[in-house]
């Protein structure tokens, strides 16, 4: 398919689709607005953390532009990919895709990705205002750059349920200085090559290495003005929103403001019953936003500091400045930064999770009981001596043509047709020993839900192939939100935890944390026609298998695009 085919024909239906939505949206919202960008993806050496390497650019920019637009408008991103060796594709992430399932952005799930020369054009509504991210979703790309900040505003006269004078946004990142392809190979050998932590983190694409561990002298220049740290200026007196959100490709991330408590009011675009805290934990794929009154001493400046937690950390304290009028904004704090909660306190972490329930005039109840109830047992495992992740003992695969093409034009062979598992054998299973016999097997198998059905899944950890070791893992469902029902320790019990259910004032996320030995409860109702991917956002992990693919209301999606063909049979 030539390049110029493919676009134009890819145009027309495109734009008859656009033309639909502008009219129903003008219907209801004469200021809705559109949006065209026009993005190239290409490789450029970059330094974020002063370590010079391949990063991936959005118009020459990572992180990428931050796109800004208003609740119903619509947003038209015109990507072209002069990666010249790589496929492509962008997720938005807590975009729900109403009506618009192929540009999800899920390379494998609702399209084949972008090929090298090709453009492609994603076209959506942003239907709910909050902090939204994007990122790439084909292979391990995200941590190779491909990254930014969605924020979607509130129409004109509307008031929320907190004030600010004005906003600043930290994205947070944790960063590799071995390209994505060397941490692909060494997660696919049989010899097994863990990407290991980071070597910097990012605040605003920001960091700072040691560049005396760096061994080749020209690779590394802390002098480079691409690695001085991110600078937020405030004016002391006033009160700020601080839109955050985490790409972090492995990390969870404890964030502090030296000297300033933080009140958390929005999460993954939900307002929340205002919760004080000193720091925030936040788990990869997560947003939140906090309100921070600036009412310190203003003859100096302050740190922004991002520490891992939930591992055992092996990387410094990544920082940021936030920066009193008139002060110089790189003018560094007389004070050592933060270093956050304890990485291990589990306990710490659970608490805050259950801490963030919606906001008391913003409450959309959840239906109260559930038609179907799914556990999602979250183990490590190994496929002919390979290290892999799987859910209920299957390693997730991606089939070569796109579910979403598949089921719509019914080439039923071209993913197995056997139901994914709906459970484990949680009566007898334990989930704090190490597994006995950790084989197992691969398969691109599906959940089928009935369309707008009540769906409950259980994600349950365990032990992974190490002693004594659980670890956290960052649950992201594409196309909903769902509601969080509880956390709990140890082993679900299906007759017993449901009873203490918060079926009140659930928060609704897109992105969830599973702790260590523990288990969170969702809900959500599949009222959103399509084929979506619920996966860790861990990018290694998603890699090793760990997902699931949820259908429902497929045969209710229209048209889809010849644009998100290419792939497999879709050919």
């Amino acid at each position: 398919m030539s390049s110029s085919f493919s676009h134009h024909s890819f145009q027309a239906s495109q734009y008859t689709i656009l033309f639909f939505l502008s009219i129903c949206l003008a219907f209801f919202n004469v200021e809705a607005e559109v949006h065209h960008l026009k993005w190239e993806i290409k490789y450029e050496f970059k330094s974020p953390d002063c370590f010079k390497k391949l990063a991936i650019t959005i118009n020459g920019l990572t992180p990428g532009p931050t796109i800004t637009a208003t609740q119903g408008d619509t947003v038209v991103i015109d990507v072209s990919n002069s990666l010249l060796t790589e496929n492509v594709a962008i997720h938005w992430h807590g975009i729900r895709q109403i009506g618009t399932p192929w540009s999800d952005g899920t390379e494998g799930v609702t399209q084949c990705p972008i090929q090298p020369g090709e453009t492609f054009t994603y076209v959506f509504v942003v239907d709910r205002a909050g902090t939204y991210m994007y990122h790439a979703h084909y292979g391990m790309q995200r941590s190779a750059g491909l990254n930014g900040l969605i924020r979607v505003l509130v129409p004109e006269g509307t008031v929320e349920p907190f004030e600010y004078d004005d906003e600043r946004h930290l994205l947070l990142n944790d960063w590799w200085h071995k390209s994505t392809y060397e941490q692909a190979a060494g997660l696919s050998s049989p010899s097994f090559e863990w990407v290991g932590e980071p070597q910097s983190l990012l605040i605003n694409g920001r960091g700072k290495y040691n560049c005396s561990l760096a061994g080749a002298v020209d690779s590394c220049n802390e002098e480079n003005s691409e690695c001085l740290p991110a600078s937020l200026t405030v004016v002391q007196g006033k009160t700020y929103r601080f839109r955050i959100a985490s790409v972090a490709s492995l990390s969870a991330f404890n964030l502090e403001i030296e000297g300033h408590i933080m009140t958390i009011v929005e999460a993954d675009g939900h307002y929340v019953e205002p919760v004080v805290v000193k720091n925030l934990n936040i788990y990869s794929g997560e947003t939140y936003s906090v309100i921070v009154k600036v009412d310190q001493d203003k003859s100096r400046n302050y740190w922004v500091a991002l520490n891992v937690v939930s591992r055992k950390p092996n990387t410094p304290t990544g920082t940021a400045i936030l920066n009193y009028y008139p002060n110089h904004p790189l003018k560094s704090p007389p004070t050592i930064a933060p270093v956050g909660a304890l990485w291990n306190d589990t306990a710490y972490r659970v608490n805050q999770s259950k801490s963030i329930v919606a906001h008391p005039n913003y409450i959309e109840a959840p239906p109260r009981t559930t038609d179907r109830t799914i556990i999602l047992l979250n183990t490590q495992n190994k496929i002919d001596g390979h290290m892999k992740w799987a859910i209920n003992n299957v390693s997730f695969t991606l089939p070569t043509t796109p579910y979403l093409i598949a089921m719509k034009n019914k080439l039923q062979h071209v993913f197995s047709q056997r139901p994914a598992p709906e459970t484990y054998d949680y009566e007898n299973y334990d989930i704090h020993t190490v597994l006995s016999n950790p084989n197992t097997s691969s398969s691109n198998s599906i959940y089928k839900l009935e369309f707008g059905s009540t769906v409950d899944i259980i994600l349950q950890n365990a032990n992974t192939l190490s002693p004594n070791n659980s670890e956290t893992h960052p649950w992201h469902l594409h196309g909903h939100d769902f509601w969080v029902l509880g956390y709990g320790k140890d082993k679900f019990d299906p007759k017993v935890d449901p009873k203490n259910y918060n079926l009140v004032n659930p928060i609704q996320r897109n992105t969830v944390p599973l702790h260590p030995y523990g288990w969170t409860a969702l809900r959500f109702r599949a009222n959103n026609p399509g084929v979506w991917a619920f996966h860790c956002h861990i990018e290694a992990h998603f890699f090793m298998g760990m997902g699931v693919v949820f259908e429902a209301g497929v045969e209710k999606v229209g048209k889809l695009p010849k644009s998100i063909r290419g792939c497999g049979e879709s050919k």
